[in-house]
C-alpha cells in the first residue's frame, strides 16, 4: 500500500445521515423561504403537507395543526408564499424538508387574497346573482368589443366574426387594458355602449398576460359597469386558465376572446340550413293539415249535412215531444184534482146554506127587539115578542109560557 495516501475513512449510511442532520438542522434552525405552493395536501388531522418550488427546484414542506390554525388564508396550489421555519432531516430516508412555523402571502399571493376579498364583497351585494343573467341574442346584428384597438384579441375576434357570419357588424370601443388608467377606460366604454344602445351583445376582454396585467378587469368600477349593463356582456379575459372578477359579473364567460367571438356569432351557413329545415318542416306540416281538411270537407256534402243534422235533430225533437206529453198529462191530472177539490168545497158550502135548511121545514127564531137568536128557553121569557122566520115570510109571536 502506498503510504503517501491517508487511510480512507469508511462511514455507514446512518452515520452520514446523522452527521448531515446535525449540521443542517444546526445551520438552518431558523430560515425564511419563499416559493410557490404545489401538490397541497391537507390532512384530516389538520396538518398541511405540500411542496415549495421555484422555476428550478423544490423542497417538501409541512405545517402542523397548531401552527396552521393561525393562518389568515386557505393555501392553494399556485400561491406564492413566504415561510419561516427550520430545516428538518429525516434520517431513515435521508430526506429533508422545512417545518413551517409561520406563513404569509407574497407577490401574487397578496393579489389573489385581495381579489378573493373583493369577489366576496361584490357577491354579497348580489352583483353575481344568476337570476340577473341575460340570455345572449340568437341573431345579433351588431357585436360590440371593448378591448385594445391594437391588440391581437381584437384581430382574432374580427377574423372569427367575419368568417362565421359576414352579415354581423362589429363596433369597436377602444380601451386601455393595462395599467392604472385601464379600469376607468374599460368602464367608460361599457357605459357608452349602453347609453347609445350601440350593439346587441358586448365582448369585454383582452389577450393573456400576468396576473397584474389582468387586474383592471377585476377593478370594482369595471365589475359594476358590467353588472349594470342592459346589453348582454361576455367576459373574455386572458387564456383559459386565467380569470377575473368580470367573469362572475358578466352574463357569460368565455375562456378566450376567440371563444367569445364564436359564442356570440351564429354561423351563417348553419343559420341558413336551420331556416331551410324549418321551412321544409312548416311546409310539410301545413300541407298535411290542408290534405286532412280537404278529406274532412268532402264528407260535408248537402246530403251528408242533412243526414248529420237529422241525426242531431231527431233525439232533440223526441225529447221535446216527451216533455210536452209529460207536461200535458201533468196538467190534466192537476185539473182533475182541482175539480174534485172544488166539488167537495161546493158541497160543504151548500150543506151549510141556511136557506136550504129552512126549506126543509126548519125556522129561525129570534128576539124581535134585540135580534138575538133563540137557541133555548133560557134565551127568552114570557111576554117577549119573537120573530119566527121560516123558508118564506116572517111570523111574529109572543111568549105566553
Amino acid at each position: 500500500m502506498d503510504e503517501t495516501f491517508p487511510k480512507e475513512t469508511v462511514y455507514t449510511v446512518s452515520e452520514i445521515n446523522s452527521i448531515l442532520k446535525g449540521f443542517i438542522e444546526k445551520s438552518f434552525s431558523q430560515v425564511t423561504l419563499e416559493g410557490e405552493i404545489s401538490n397541497y395536501r391537507p390532512n384530516s388531522t389538520g396538518h398541511m403537507y405540500f411542496t415549495l418550488k421555484d422555476k428550478d427546484s423544490q423542497i417538501s414542506a409541512v405545517m402542523f395543526r397548531f401552527r396552521a390554525s393561525s393562518l389568515t388564508f386557505v393555501p392553494k396550489d399556485g400561491m406564492l408564499v413566504r415561510c419561516k421555519g427550520a430545516i428538518n432531516v429525516y434520517e431513515p430516508r435521508g430526506t429533508y424538508s422545512i417545518v413551517i412555523n409561520s406563513m404569509e402571502l407574497a407577490g401574487e399571493g397578496n393579489i389573489l387574497l385581495l381579489l378573493e376579498q373583493r369577489k366576496r364583497q361584490l357577491a354579497a351585494e348580489g352583483l353575481f346573482d344568476q337570476a340577473k343573467k341575460k340570455e345572449l341574442p340568437v341573431f345579433p346584428k351588431t357585436i360590440g368589443v371593448v378591448t385594445s384597438s391594437t391588440g391581437a384579441a381584437l384581430r382574432d375576434i374580427m377574423q372569427i366574426v367575419r368568417r362565421r357570419n359576414p352579415c354581423v357588424g362589429i363596433t369597436i370601443f377602444p380601451a386601455i387594458v393595462q395599467g392604472a388608467d385601464a379600469a376607468p377606460s374599460i368602464a367608460s366604454q361599457i357605459e357608452t355602449a349602453n347609453r347609445f344602445n350601440m350593439c346587441d351583445v358586448l365582448i369585454v376582454g383582452r389577450g393573456g398576460g400576468s396576473l397584474e396585467d389582468l387586474l383592471p378587469f377585476s377593478e370594482e368600477c369595471v365589475v359594476r359597469a358590467i353588472a349594470a349593463s342592459n346589453i348582454p356582456v361576455v367576459s373574455a379575459v386572458g387564456h383559459e386558465i386565467d380569470w377575473a372578477i368580470s367573469d362572475f359579473a358578466a352574463d357569460k364567460r368565455a375562456p378566450t376572446p376567440s371563444a367569445a367571438a364564436e359564442l356570440c356569432t351564429p354561423v351563417k351557413t348553419e343559420v341558413i340550413a336551420w331556416l331551410q329545415n324549418k321551412q321544409t318542416e312548416y311546409y310539410t306540416a301545413i300541407k298535411t293539415r290542408v290534405e286532412n281538411l280537404k278529406l274532412m270537407v268532402k264528407s260535408f256534402s248537402p246530403e251528408n249535412m242533412e243526414t248529420r243534422f237529422r241525426s242531431i235533430e231527431q233525439p232533440l225533437l223526441y225529447r221535446f215531444d216527451c216533455a210536452k206529453e209529460e207536461l200535458l198529462s201533468g196538467m190534466d191530472e192537476r185539473l182533475k184534482e182541482t175539480r174534485i177539490c172544488i166539488e167537495k168545497m161546493r158541497n160543504i158550502l151548500e150543506a151549510s146554506n141556511p136557506e136550504l135548511i129552512l126549506e126543509k121545514g126548519y125556522s129561525m127564531v129570534r128576539d124581535k127587539e134585540t135580534g138575538k137568536i133563540i137557541r133555548g128557553i133560557e134565551d127568552t121569557q114570557p111576554g117577549a115578542t119573537l120573530e119566527i122566520i121560516p123558508a118564506k115570510g116572517k111570523i111574529t109571536a109572543r111568549v105566553i109560557e
